[in-house]
Parts: C-alpha cells; structure tokens; sequence
C-alpha cells in the first residue's frame, strides 16, 4: 500500500472516531486510499487483503465492514435479500446490479426520480430507500 493510501485510511478512519488498528488501516487502505468510491463484497475485500500480503481473516474483514457501516463510513446494500454489497460512497444515490456478473454499480442520481412513496405504518417513518436497478445483457 502507498504512504498516501495508507495517510488516506487513516484520516477516513480519525473522521469517524474509529481506533486505527492495523487491520482497520488495512482494509481502509484498500477501500479509500485511491480516493475512489468502492463497492466490495467481504469475499471481494478479502481477496484483495490477501493480494496485497497482509494478514487479516475473513470474519475480521466482516467485523471490520460492520463497524465502518456502524461509524457512518460505508452503507451496506442488500441485494437478493442474501448478498451484500458495501459503498463507500455514503450519498443517497441509486445503483445498477448486473445480474450476470454480480457487480454492483453507481447509477446517476438525476435520472431517478421518485415522486411519491406510500405512507409509513402508524408508529414508523422511512428511514432510507435503496433503489437497485436490476440488469442483464441483450
């Protein structure tokens, strides 16, 4: 990892209040250290952990995902309802799901266009909505 990736992990974690433990400066490293908005699944994290040569396990790399989504560094998007997906990109924006590769995507917010959603039950309010774009090639 480069001394910048690594300065950038560091800051993106100190903005959260996050202890920076070497695994937490590792994988933030991998996530943000390029300056670019990412979208991993565990399995796709820990693949580029284990690339890179360090030492991190799989459930740390799930933990860890986990505590950035606690902290407000990532959101989690589920997809299927069994695989997810974590965007470092915390803006409300829609996504594009690729069926046949299982990539998840930015899709360009000012395309989307909401103009009404129901009425939450008494005693609840939306919190969020999660628009996913299902595609599959021609």
């Amino acid at each position: 990892m480069t001394v910048m990736a690594a300065e950038r992990g560091k800051e993106w974690l100190s903005g959260a209040g996050l202890r920076p433990t070497r695994q937490r400066l590792s994988l933030a490293g991998l996530l943000v250290g390029d300056g670019q908005d990412r979208h991993v699944t565990a399995e796709s994290l820990y693949a580029s952990v284990l690339q890179s040569g360090e030492k991190v396990s799989l459930a740390t790399v799930y933990n860890t995902l986990r505590a950035f989504c606690q902290a407000g560094l990532m959101r989690e998007i589920m997809v299927d309802g069994a695989k997810s997906y974590f965007d470092t990109n915390m803006s409300d924006h829609p996504h594009f799901y690729w069926e046949d590769s299982e990539e998840l995507m930015d899709a360009p917010s000012d395309q989307l266009e909401i103009c009404r959603l129901p009425e939450a039950p008494a005693g609840a309010e939306v919190s969020k909505v999660d628009v996913v774009i299902r595609l599959r090639r021609k």
